[in-house]
């Protein structure tokens, strides 16, 4: 019962993101560079309904997560949760009115079997855990050294560059966030409102906010064939990297097993690459 929770809440979430991705890509395009990292975007983005609207899913997105994760390991929910460009492609084909192609076709199907194929030899995780400060520490130090060699480098250099690493930032911040969701998840289930005297809910808070800016920074930036493809390949592996040294979840156990997985995973990624360099994705 908990594994159907987590695949279906993971699932949701998937569907709002993409959709809400594609709304919120069209509005932060039509705000000003000079904006960009810094919280005035989001203040300019607020007084736009299609934004909003994006918003209001994505929120809806990060609620489908949290129940996910609070039934199901970072291994399992990520990787379902990060087949948003199932769900946003086939939106975009709508609202131009024009029919998939078969390379896209062929990136949907690698997407969703790779997806299938890695979660097939996933070995049981444990359902809802909570790490110590000690345990975090490393995975802070990681990804936020690299958001602070990377930011000032799409500062400076426009184009492609700034949107791919503006992108990067978004999902390593991103992946800090889901697990930052799980851990939180895990101490309300366990303390109830005793959560709030944890150090884990108000860390969730600053990295959501950072993750915002950093992720409507890469919309505003250039292409969605750029910058959601970064972001749907490196959050769920970072977020898995997160599962796997912080809350010690494990991914396959034998090396037969183990092959089949990374076999998914890149046919996975393969499909999410072939998404994101759709004309679709590049309007």
């Amino acid at each position: 019962m908990n594994t159907a929770v987590a695949v279906l809440s993971a699932l949701l979430s998937a569907v709002c993101f993409g959709v809400g991705s594609v709304l919120q890509h069209q509005a932060a395009r039509q705000t000003s560079a000079r904006k960009a990292l810094h919280p005035r975007l989001l203040f300019d983005l607020a007084r736009r309904p299609m934004w909003v609207a994006g918003t209001a899913l994505s929120v809806s997105s990060f609620a489908f997560l949290a129940l996910a994760l609070a039934f199901g390991p970072l291994v399992l929910v990520l990787p379902l949760a990060a087949m948003d460009l199932l769900f946003a492609l086939p939106l975009l084909a709508r609202r131009r009115r024009e029919p998939l192609t078969r390379v896209e076709a062929a990136g949907m199907i690698c997407t969703a079997g790779g997806v299938a194929v890695f979660l097939t030899v996933l070995p049981h995780s444990p359902a809802s855990s909570v790490a110590t400060v000690r345990d975090w520490a490393p995975a802070f130090a990681a990804f936020a050294g690299a958001v602070f060699l990377l930011a000032p480098l799409g500062a400076s250099r426009p184009g492609r560059v700034r949107t791919a690493s503006y992108a990067v930032c978004a999902a390593l911040t991103l992946a800090l966030l889901d697990g930052l969701t799980k851990s939180t998840a895990g101490r309300f289930r366990a303390d109830g409102l005793g959560a709030l005297f944890h150090w884990e809910p108000y860390a969730l808070v600053a990295v959501g906010v950072t993750s915002l800016v950093l992720s409507q920074s890469a919309f505003q930036a250039g292409s969605l064939a750029i910058a959601l493809p970064v972001i749907d390949t490196l959050e769920p592996i970072g977020a898995v990297a997160i599962g796997v040294a912080v809350f010690g979840e494990q991914l396959a156990l034998t090396a037969g097993a183990l092959t089949v997985q990374m076999a998914g995973a890149a046919a996975a990624l393969t499909g999410i690459v072939l998404l994101g360099r759709s004309p679709l994705a590049a309007e």
